[in-house]
């Protein structure tokens, strides 16, 4: 972008200091107040351009503009020279002549690629190639013949040169040939528009009927024509397109840029929508600091100011919605983002166009990401609170009720003077609760996993099932550690399909398998139970897990059918 900017202010500068340059160095006698006056007009060219190529580097129009303006600012330096040389033997000439010779350039870039690639720089079809290529060939034709004879843009014709002269003749005929048929297609395109885009049509034609018609002025006053006409011609050549042109991108907001007055005082300013890069840059740093329900809400409010509409929304597919702006109406745009999508109700100006469609699509990318995100955040708290609830009912039917009894108890034997087949009870009761405690804490970090692995916990938890189990597991793998965090993840996966293959599946063989290959931690569960649909039943607690297993670059597979079992099938990466 910063590069983008530099290069656009350096042209834009080349086509000033050309223009003026073109009339200091003209003889005092030529450069009259009168062509100093030129320069106002010829201003708007370079200073559209830039705006273009600045705030949208991407778009090729801008450029065009600006390489028009340079075009025309060598000219001008050029025939400054050849005024100069009339009097002063050490002006080099050729220099003169190539930098004059870029008014046919000019020309040919006004009069047929400037209409032609409004406003976005490309053509309208493919269609046009053919009359591209011509243009470009005439051009080209034309130029060769003022760099040989510049003084043709003096109004002088030497014979010195027949080809010259036949090079330029021809060429320019040709350029302007292909101008009127370009005229032609805007008319065309006006005639089938809609209003608001037949509006900015309309000025680009009203430019090139007045540019036109200034350069046939010019050629017919070229010799001995008034003074009026010739600078009514040169005034339309130089800067009726340009003024129209940045009418019709300013006026009407084409391309996103605008000049209009706020607040109660009166000065203009530039009201530019930010790119897409400006927008994903704005808001990085800003997201990451962010909740994912608060990212939503940012980027609503982003989806919003970028396309200028009057309220912008972020749905997920759970029906949580965020919206920025107050929502009234159904939307008049909505793309898919990740689980989700992104919604905008109507423009505060104007109608949504290919520009606005690009911009979104490309917003959609940080949506689905925060979607994602936020997906996930409420699974995970939901996860959170199920397994706070399961630990609590656990304590409370079973720990706490049989510590409530062994505390009867002790009052009891306290009270009865202590026989000793109540103590005998009591330190039953004791062991049982300490068991039970221990059990307890085995369904939240087993300590057989901290100390013996992942192979000696999986056969610990699956030798106290009620049905045939048996645990395989590769050569090594049982002397194998990973982190706490791959090891408890492929345990709890493994102990939520056992106790699903049980409690659902009415299993009465349940194998595991256990291995380690190509950097994965790999589990396999599988049983002999009933079976089902996997499209058509919930899987809470599986999809905690997969969660689980995601977050550490893993995932889950589950392949099940009524009547033929099913098999589950995780892994987790692993490094080292």
């Amino acid at each position: 972008m910063k590069h983008s900017a530099a290069v656009a202010a350096s042209l834009a500068a080349v086509a000033v200091a050309g223009a003026v340059a073109g009339l200091l160095l003209q003889p005092e006698s030529a450069a009259s107040p009168v062509e100093w006056a030129y320069v106002v007009p010829y201003l708007v060219f370079p200073a559209l351009g830039w705006l273009i190529a600045v705030r949208r580097p991407d778009n090729a129009y801008g450029w065009l503009l600006l390489a028009t303006a340079d075009c025309l600012a060598l000219g001008a330096a050029g025939t400054g020279l050849l005024l100069r040389a009339d009097g002063d033997a050490g002006v080099p000439l050729p220099l003169a002549a190539v930098m004059t010779s870029m008014y046919t350039i000019y020309y040919g870039l006004t009069w047929v690629f400037v209409p032609l690639l409004f406003p976005d720089g490309r053509l309208p079809s493919a269609r046009w190639r053919p009359a591209v290529w011509i243009a470009a060939g005439a051009i080209g034709l034309h130029w060769l013949g003022v760099v040989r004879v510049p003084q043709l843009t003096l109004g002088r014709t030497p014979t010195s040169d027949p080809f010259a002269l036949f090079a330029a003749g021809v060429g320019q005929a040709v350029v302007s040939v292909v101008a009127l048929v370009v005229l032609g297609s805007v008319i065309a395109r006006w005639r089938r528009s809609r209003a608001s885009e037949r509006r900015q049509l309309g000025w680009l034609i009203a430019g090139m009927v007045v540019n036109l018609a200034g350069a046939v002025l010019l050629v017919l006053t070229a010799s001995a024509g008034p003074v009026v006409a010739m600078l009514i011609g040169a005034m339309s050549v130089v800067g009726a397109l340009p003024a129209t042109i940045a009418v019709a991108v300013l006026r009407y907001n084409l391309l996103d840029i605008r000049v209009g007055l706020r607040g109660s005082r009166l000065y203009l300013v530039f009201d530019v929508r930010p790119t897409v890069d400006e927008l994903l840059s704005d808001l990085g740093p800003t997201l990451k600091e962010m909740e994912p329900v608060e990212q939503l809400g940012r980027l609503a409010a982003a989806v919003r100011s970028g396309l200028d509409t009057r309220w912008a929304a972020v749905a997920l597919s759970d029906g949580t919605r965020v919206v920025a702006g107050r929502e009234e109406g159904p939307p008049l745009l909505t793309v898919p983002a990740g689980l989700g999508h992104i919604a905008c109700g109507p423009k505060i100006a104007g109608r949504f166009n290919a520009e606005d469609r690009r911009l979104l699509t490309a917003l959609a990318v940080p949506v689905a990401l925060a979607v994602q995100s936020a997906g996930l955040a409420t699974r995970l708290v939901n996860a959170q609170e199920a397994e706070r609830r399961r630990i609590e009912r656990n304590i409370h039917d079973g720990v706490q009720q049989q510590l409530v009894a062994l505390i009867a108890g002790l009052e009891l034997a306290r009270a009865t003077g202590g026989e000793a087949r109540t103590m005998t009870l009591l330190r039953e009761q004791a062991r049982q609760t300490l068991s039970d405690l221990r059990e307890l804490a085995a369904g939240i970090h087993p300590a057989v996993l901290s100390q013996g692995g992942i192979v000696e916990a999986v056969e610990e938890r699956c030798s106290r099932l009620p049905v045939a189990t048996t645990v395989t597991a590769d050569p090594g793998l049982r002397e194998k550690r990973f982190s706490d965090e791959v090891e408890g993840a492929v345990y709890f996966t493994v102990s939520e399909a056992v106790a699903n293959a049980l409690k659902h599946a009415s299993a009465t063989v349940i194998q595991v398998r256990l291995s380690h290959t190509e950097g994965r931690v790999l589990a396999s569960v599988a049983d002999n139970g009933k079976g089902f649909e996997p499209e058509t039943v919930s899987r809470t607690g599986l999809a905690m897990l997969a969660d689980r297993l995601s977050a550490l670059g893993g995932g889950l597979d589950i392949t099940s059918a009524p009547g033929e079992g099913t098999r589950l099938h995780a892994w987790v990466a692993v490094h080292g």
